[in-house]
C-alpha cells in the first residue's frame, strides 16, 4: 500500500487555515462570471506557492501550473468558484456580507479544499504537472447559455491534460466520509418551454373556440407518461413541468394560448434523445386537436460520468487515507454539474464529501444551507492523494 500517513498528516495541519479560507469565502460570495475577489485570491494564494498563473481564462476563471511535467503527465484539479443569487437567513459569524449572494452550495469549501491541496501538492515528489482549475459560473451560464466549464474548455483549459479530479461537498453525507462511484453520478439537467396555441373566445360559447388551457391539459398528461411508459424501467429519468400559464386571466375567457415549462433529468446521452423525441409526440396532441404548439429546449449540462479507471485510483486513495469503512457508494444524484464536460473532454473522476451538520441537514441551495467543517481537510488529502497516484498511474501506461 502506497505510502499516505504524510498527506493527510499534512492535511490535518491545514485544517484550521481550510476552515478559515471556507468562512471568509462564505463571506463573501460572487455570483457567476463575477468572481473577480474570489479569482484574485486564489491566483494571488496559488502564485505565492510557485505555480505559473494564468488569470481570465474562461471569463473570471484562474488556471496555474506547477511542476516540470518530466514525466509527461498533467493531472487537472478543479474547484468552482461561485456562488447563488439566495439572501442568507443563518446567524452564523461568517454569514453572507453580500445582500442576495450566498454560498448555497458549497463551493466555499470547493475552493478552500482546492487551494491547500495545491499546497500539499508543491512539496510533493509527483513527477509530473498539476494544473489547478478553479472555475467561475457552475450554477449559471453566460447571456449564451454557456457555462464556466465551456468557456474554460474553450480557453483550452485542458489542453495537454491527462485527467481531472474534483469534488462536490454533500450535506447529506456525514462529515468524515467521502461516496466514490464509477460511471454515472449526476445527471444531464435539460429545460423546456412549450408554447400552446388555440383560438380563444368567450367562455360562454366554447364552441367557437379551441381552447388553449384544454389542449396545454392533454399535452402535460401525454408529457408526465414518457417515462412511465416511453423509458425502460432500468433507465433512470425525471420529466417535470413546474410552470402553466394562461394568456387569460378571467374565468370566462377562454385562453388562445398557453406557455408550460418544465425539466427533464437522465443518465444515458440516448435516453437524454429519446426524451426529446417523444415530447415532440406529446406536443403534437394539439395538432391534432385543432391547434399548434413550438417547443423550445435550453440544453444545461450533460451527465457527470466517473472513468472507471479513475475512480478507482481515487477510491483506492481514499481507502488508505481514511479506511474503507468511510469510503461509501450512494446512488446517482439528479443535480448536475458542468464538471461534467471536463470529464467529457478528458478522464475524469468525482467524489462526494461528507458535510452534514448531524441532527440538523441544511438543503443545498436553500438559504439556511451550512456544512460541518470537520472533514474538510479529508477533501484536501483525497484530492492531493489522488493527483499523485495519477501520475504515476499515467507513467506506469506510457
Amino acid at each position: 500500500m502506497p505510502s499516505t500517513s504524510t498527506v493527510l498528516e499534512k492535511a490535518k495541519k491545514l485544517q484550521p487555515k481550510i476552515v478559515e479560507m471556507r468562512r471568509h469565502l462564505h463571506a463573501h460570495p460572487e455570483l457567476s462570471f463575477h468572481e473577480f475577489e474570489t479569482a484574485k485570491l486564489s491566483a494571488e494564494k496559488l502564485a505565492q506557492l510557485g505555480y505559473s498563473v494564468k488569470t481570465g481564462v474562461g471569463k473570471t476563471g484562474v488556471v496555474a501550473d506547477f511542476g516540470k511535467n518530466d514525466s509527461g503527465v498533467t493531472i487537472a484539479v478543479r474547484a468552482d468558484m461561485d456562488g447563488l443569487p439566495i439572501e442568507e437567513t443563518n446567524k452564523a459569524s461568517y454569514h453572507s456580507k453580500n445582500k442576495g449572494v450566498m454560498h448555497a452550495c458549497g463551493h466555499d469549501a470547493h475552493v478552500s479544499c482546492g487551494l491547500a491541496a495545491a499546497e500539499i501538492l508543491t512539496a510533493e515528489e509527483t513527477g509530473g504537472r498539476i494544473r489547478m482549475l478553479m472555475q467561475p459560473a457552475e450554477e449559471f451560464g453566460d447571456d449564451e447559455g454557456k457555462s464556466g466549464a465551456f468557456r474554460m474548455l474553450e480557453d483550452d483549459a485542458l489542453n495537454g491534460v491527462s485527467a481531472v479530479i474534483g469534488l462536490h461537498m454533500d450535506a447529506g453525507i456525514e462529515a468524515g466520509k467521502v461516496a466514490i462511484m464509477p460511471g454515472p453520478v449526476m445527471a444531464a439537467a435539460d429545460g423546456f418551454t412549450i408554447k400552446i396555441k388555440g383560438v380563444g373566445g368567450h367562455g360562454a360559447y366554447p364552441e367557437t373556440t379551441i381552447d388553449a388551457v384544454v389542449l396545454g391539459a392533454q399535452v402535460v398528461q401525454a408529457v408526465q407518461q414518457i417515462v412511465s411508459r416511453r423509458v425502460s424501467a432500468l433507465d433512470p429519468a425525471i420529466i417535470t413541468i413546474g410552470s402553466f400559464h394562461s394568456s387569460s386571466s378571467r374565468g370566462n375567457v377562454i385562453s388562445e394560448e398557453v406557455v408550460l415549462e418544465g425539466t427533464f433529468r437522465t443518465f444515458n446521452e440516448g435516453v437524454r434523445q429519446h426524451i426529446i423525441e417523444e415530447l415532440e409526440k406529446a406536443c403534437s396532441i394539439a395538432r391534432m386537436l385543432g391547434g399548434d404548439y413550438e417547443i423550445r429546449y435550453e440544453m444545461g449540462y450533460p451527465t457527470t460520468v466517473n472513468d472507471p479507471e479513475i475512480a478507482e485510483v481515487m477510491k483506492r486513495a481514499a481507502i488508505d487515507l481514511i479506511g474503507a469503512e468511510n469510503v461509501i457508494t450512494v446512488k446517482p444524484k439528479t443535480w448536475s454539474e458542468d464538471f461534467s464536460m471536463f470529464a467529457n473532454t478528458v478522464p475524469g473522476a468525482f467524489m462526494f464529501l461528507g458535510g452534514e451538520i448531524k441532527g440538523d441537514q441544511r438543503l443545498h441551495h436553500s438559504p439556511t444551507f451550512d456544512l460541518d467543517e470537520s472533514g474538510l481537510y479529508i477533501g484536501t488529502a483525497v484530492l492531493a492523494e489522488t493527483a499523485k497516484r495519477l501520475v504515476k498511474h499515467f507513467e506506469a501506461k506510457k
